[in-house]
């Protein structure tokens, strides 16, 4: 039996029937050219003809009605594999939007807590003979990276490849957390790692100590502080039904902006939020006279650990919604991740455990005592950016075409937008609660149309094909149910 580390437990504490704690991916995959007619029946097969399963797919609760005290997991004795590899089908044929109704709904499930907690769904269907696979685990077993990092050992840069593992016989693939530890393994190591956490409380201390500071009198207007953001319709409680949409870029032209603007990346998937949610509330007229907030995670896993469960910590950025010009809120957001990030980089690595799990106790605390959803919420929205595999991958000979990550939600947290690199592409997974956000798909058309507006504003040439760009991009927002 082993104990789960308190920010792994968290997810279990918050889970309830209207807020699952569950992440996904949806990966579109194109067959192989000389794949025969029953290529699907036959790939199926083959993921059902392994019962073999590797941590964390055979990783069960000790006790799930006592999941909020001490959760620990033990080793399932069996897995029923008919319960977590399911097959499904659209009407022919179906396209993008009919897919991500079906997402929705399929995200919309909690999982059973008496099982492993993962399911994984081959759905066919869709248009020019293409398949898609959706795989769910529990937040409490993975994070945004450790689940990229899984699904990667699951596919091969080979389009040759044949009788690949389905990815519950791969794993983590992290030897030492294959091998069961004793209790006296297990006391030694949380002695360690207590002594370690210890010798880091000072640095600790300190960096909460300046936000308590900067709370109270901040000497940085964009330094973005817990519990400073406004009350917004993006904040309501939540019900149990899912909305799902994405769009999709060419990396290139991100990066391509974020050159031209002298800022990073995910400062550009930021600004590109923040556009998109300042038309959006806007229009349905619930546009705050406060800046609205991002609780961005941000990866610690080292570049070799493969093990399961989360690494992560999380900084505050100010969206600078209130500002009109694009460019001029991009600059802002800028400043105001690099202050965040400064900030977390002054904490030991051994630290970051405890920093994180103070820092984010008062948002812990208020979905446990129920006050999601009514009380102002510690930041507005999650923006996550996940850096996938860079090259093309296939899995039994069928070429990924593009992937999506499909996040959870929370009282008070009623959006995520999260975004995954692949191959070339930045592909983003918009999750929103079905009732809270009318019309939340209008959200993935607007990220198409700020990005030209930037692309326009910085004088780049994608500009020139803008018509066929908004065009598509029109398309694209249809994706969601």
């Amino acid at each position: 039996m082993n104990m789960l580390k308190p920010l792994d437990a968290a997810w279990l504490y918050v889970d309830t029937v209207d807020t699952p704690m569950q992440v996904a991916c949806m990966a579109i995959f194109s067959l192989p050219e000389e794949a025969p007619g029953d290529f699907l029946q036959g790939l199926f097969e083959h993921l059902r003809a392994v019962p073999s399963f590797a941590r964390p797919f055979n990783l069960k609760l000790a006790s799930p009605k006592l999941k909020g005290v001490m959760p620990a997991w033990v080793e399932a004795e069996h897995i029923d594999l008919d319960y977590h590899l399911r097959h499904s089908a659209l009407p022919k044929p179906g396209g993008e939007r009919e897919l991500g109704v079906l997402i929705s709904r399929l995200h919309s499930h909690p999982m059973d807590f008496n099982r492993p907690l993962w399911e994984m769904h081959v759905i066919e269907g869709l248009e020019h003979g293409r398949f898609a696979l959706y795989m769910k685990m529990h937040h409490s077993l993975v994070d945004g990276v450790g689940g990229m990092r899984m699904l990667q050992r699951m596919l091969t840069p080979d389009p040759q490849a044949r009788s690949q593992p389905p990815p519950w016989a791969v794993g983590c693939g992290a030897r030492s957390e294959r091998e069961p530890q004793s209790f006296d393994a297990q006391l030694r190591k949380l002695v360690d790692a207590a002594r370690a956490q210890l010798g880091t409380a000072p640095a600790v201390a300190r960096a909460l100590g300046r936000i308590v500071r900067e709370s109270v009198q901040p000497h940085d207007p964009q330094e973005a502080l817990p519990f400073s953001g406004p009350r917004s319709v993006v904040n309501a409680k939540v019900s149990a039904q899912r909305r799902f949409a994405t769009q999709h870029y060419e990396l290139e032209r991100v990066r391509a902006v974020a050159r031209a603007a002298d800022v990073t990346l995910n400062d550009v998937f930021l600004g590109l939020s923040a556009t998109a949610l300042r038309r959006y509330l806007e229009e349905i007229g619930a546009l705050p006279d406060k800046p609205l907030t991002a609780g961005v995670p941000v990866s610690v896993r080292p570049a070799d650990d493969e093990n399961a469960g989360n690494a992560i910590s999380f900084i505050i950025a100010n969206l600078n919604t209130t500002v009109e010009d694009p460019l001029e809120r991009l600059q802002m957001i800028r400043r105001s991740t690099q202050v965040a990030k400064d900030q977390l980089q002054t904490l030991p690595k051994a630290g970051i455990d405890s920093y994180t799990m103070i820092f984010m106790a008062p948002f812990i605390l208020q979905l446990l005592a129920g006050l999601g959803g009514r009380v102002r919420p510690m930041f507005n929205i999650t923006i996550s950016n996940v850096p996938g595999p860079k090259t093309p991958l296939y899995f039994n000979g069928a070429r990924m075409e593009q992937i999506y990550p499909v996040s959870l939600l929370s009282h008070g947290q009623a959006l995520n937008i999260t975004s995954v690199s692949y191959a070339g592409q930045f592909n983003i997974g918009i999750t929103g609660c079905r009732d809270a956000l009318p019309s939340m798909q209008r959200l993935a058309v607007y990220m198409g149309e700020a990005l030209e507006e930037l692309e326009r504003v910085l004088g780049l040439g994608h500009t020139q094909r803008q018509p066929v760009a908004k065009k598509a991009a029109r398309k694209r927002g249809k994706k969601a149910a």
